[in-house]
């Protein structure tokens, strides 16, 4: 008979010992007034994509979701302490959470997307670190292992980037005519088992296997543990064939290496995201001598690669001195299309921040390019902002409280072994800013350098501590300037280093009908409609004011460029999320210019123009007049929450520009 495995199945337990914040606190933290971004919009966000099912069936609120978070994050410490046989002093640390906790719920600091959502359930005491990295990498040149390893984290909402490192040597056409059974068990592990046995059918001379997909839960079945529905056996059947199909065309000489890295990885990404996981972002990593890695998104050129090209960001990596001289070329190619980017690996590997010699021996990047990152290695995140401070001081706490919950996730290990060898040696992690160019706007770069600087030290004083007190090594690289999405949503501030599009703007949320959030938003009366591209979702519009930060299209791309040099030089030891937006009319010209002049001393960048091709209807943002903006603010009500529940949150599938908004 088969055997249905539950995503809840594990044998032993990571994380055994549990904390829990005192009844007394818990209680003042439900006293509290919680204060959303962007009105309405903000606390909308929160409901759809981070409140969770409780134990007891009813539904998470914001004191709900802090303490979740807060009794996981040291749960985590206290285990890895107990486990070592460190000394726990429990009146401390319970002193300790109550600031941290307190901190959070105002939104000083928060984890990541994926912290938010997953930090405190079973499933990351059963499973381990892995839901809770934003960002990993694989070198491709075991092409089986590689895809294994990138579906396995994608699987578990991680970004992933890859590069063209597969030789294609020892390839042989499988013989299918006598294919072995194989019942796919009904379980990430069993869709991960499943893709490997195919590529190794060709590259190890495996057997050939015909799937049996009876097992898989039917579509819209609830994920027990991860949280989720299941979206059937059918993106993982697409995938299948679309990789026999890839792996076909190599053997018979119609691709090479290069794209066939490429379409097989992208497959990957685009079967996890229709197989209803939260987050699938990737980054594809090549040579600039590489004509078929520059001609990936061309899709005049290579139609059949549109339906899963989009999956990754792709990215050229400048190694060499000589690689500086192609430059002109880039150009070109940014002029036309927006890609590539460029990753400067002698820099990532050379300095921390930008003048400050630190060997790294990362030659990868995560989908975002926030992190520099080796083959199988994970790095998560947490942020601050600023805005939500009320002075100095209460920023650079948060700034220590964010280093905390980083170099605590980092202590806990994840499912799978290579990574564990790699994090336990370099302890990566991120601490993050967002509302930077707020920031920039609000105190000027004087002041803020003044700040960044004294807080870099400060992130690296704080988690030098806790990993001599925790009795690991240090972390490699501690700070870092992530894009943000939906969290600085939450807070109300501009993402990541990005200025606003617009000052005042519609924002739009996409909510399936189905949801038990759709009902609450149309019974409030939050003006909706249909949505023109997807079945059975409605739209949903909020007024936004992104304050007095100045909007993208009145700040130069030779600025945007000095501010991201500036912000590699003082904060981010690791890298910094950076589109540059310029007007292809009057800046296009001169991107040769500002690549040659700041390539040199950056880490990472990517361009886009600035333009209305491509515009279209229910756009998340669509800037209005202050007069209308004023107008819609005054139409909007209050929203009733107390009728919200049975929702395990939801992914934000339409972002701004790039799928890294989603869960970042």
């Amino acid at each position: 008979m088969r055997k249905k495995v539950d995503e809840s199945e594990h044998k032993e337990m990571v994380v055994v010992e549990r904390f829990a914040l005192k009844k007394i606190f818990c209680d003042a933290l439900f006293a509290k007034t919680v204060k959303f971004g962007f009105g309405g919009f903000g606390e909308a966000t929160y409901y759809r994509t981070y409140s969770r099912i409780k134990p007891d069936g009813s539904q998470e609120h914001w004191p709900d979701t802090v303490i979740r978070v807060i009794n996981g994050i040291m749960s985590v410490r206290k285990n890895h302490y107990l486990l070592n046989r460190l000394t726990w002093e429990e009146e401390k640390w319970q002193g300790y959470a109550k600031k941290l906790a307190d901190a959070m719920f105002d939104m000083k600091w928060l984890p990541p997307g994926r912290g938010l959502w997953v930090m405190g359930t079973d499933y990351v005491y059963e499973r381990g670190g892995a839901a809770l990295n934003n960002c990993g990498a694989v070198d491709t040149n075991d092409l089986a292992l590689a895809a294994d390893w990138a579906m396995d984290m994608l699987m578990c909402g991680v970004g992933v980037g890859f590069n063209t490192a597969w030789k294609g040597e020892d390839v042989v056409m499988p013989d299918k005519s006598r294919p072995i059974a194989f019942v796919i068990p009904d379980s990430r592990e069993g869709w991960v088992a499943s893709v490997r046995l195919l590529i190794e059918s060709y590259t190890k001379g495996g057997a050939w296997f015909a799937f049996d997909y009876g097992v898989i839960r039917p579509e819209g079945s609830p994920i027990s543990g991860f949280g989720g529905t299941a979206s059937g056996p059918a993106p993982l059947i697409e995938l299948h064939r679309r990789i026999e199909h890839y792996m076909d065309n190599y053997c018979h000489k119609i691709h090479d290496q290069t794209r066939t890295v490429a379409d097989v990885m992208n497959a990957i990404g685009a079967c996890v995201v229709a197989g209803n996981v939260r987050r699938s972002a990737e980054i594809a990593l090549g040579s600039m001598d590489d004509e078929t890695f520059l001609e990936l998104k061309d899709f005049e050129k290579n139609p059949d690669r549109s339906e899963i090209g989009w999956m990754s960001n792709n990215t050229v990596v400048l190694d060499k001195n000589e690689d500086f001289q192609k430059l002109p070329e880039i150009a070109r190619h940014i002029l036309r299309n927006g890609e590539p980017g460029i990753m400067n690996l002698i820099n990532v590997q050379k300095y921390g921040r930008y003048g400050d010699k630190a060997e790294d021996k990362a030659w990868l990047a995560n989908p975002c390019s926030e992190i520099p990152l080796e083959s199988f290695e994970l790095c998560n995140l947490a942020e601050v902002f600023s805005a939500r401070c009320e002075d100095e001081d209460a920023f650079y706490e948060a700034l220590e409280y964010a280093t905390f919950y980083a170099s605590t996730v980092a202590l806990l290990p994840t499912h799978r072994p290579e990574t564990n060898a790699i994090v336990v040696r370099n302890r990566r992690i991120g601490v993050s800013l967002s509302g930077v160019a707020d920031m920039l706007d609000e105190f000027g770069a004087t002041e803020l350098t003044r700040r960044l600087r004294k807080g870099y030290k400060l992130v690296g004083s704080n988690n030098r501590e806790l990993a001599a007190e925790a009795g690991v090594p240090p972390s490699i690289r501690v700070t870092t300037v992530k894009p943000s999405g939906t969290i600085s949503q939450l807070v109300g501030v501009s993402s990541g280093m990005n200025f606003p599009t617009f000052k005042y703007a519609i924002r739009r949320m996409r909510v399936g009908n189905s949801s038990t959030i759709c009902d609450v938003l149309k019974n409030a009366g939050i003006p909706n409609e249909p949505d023109h591209y997807s079945a059975n979702t409605t739209v949903f519009e909020f007024p936004i004011d992104q304050g007095k930060t100045r909007k993208a299209t009145s700040v130069s791309a030779w600025e945007q460029f000095a501010f991201l040099a500036m912000l590699q030089r003082e904060w981010s030891d690791n890298m910094v999320s950076c589109t540059v937006y310029f007007n292809p009319e009057t800046e296009g010209d001169q991107i040769e210019h500002m690549l040659a002049l700041f390539a040199p001393t950056i880490k990472s960048v990517s361009m886009l123009p600035h333009s209305e091709t491509g515009a279209y209807e229910q756009m998340p943002y669509e800037g209005i007049s202050k007069e209308e903006y004023e107008k819609r603010l005054a139409a909007i009500p209050e929203i009733d929450w107390s009728s919200f529940g049975g929702s395990d949150g939801i992914e934000s599938r339409f972002c701004t520009n790039d799928s890294c908004e989603v869960m970042a």
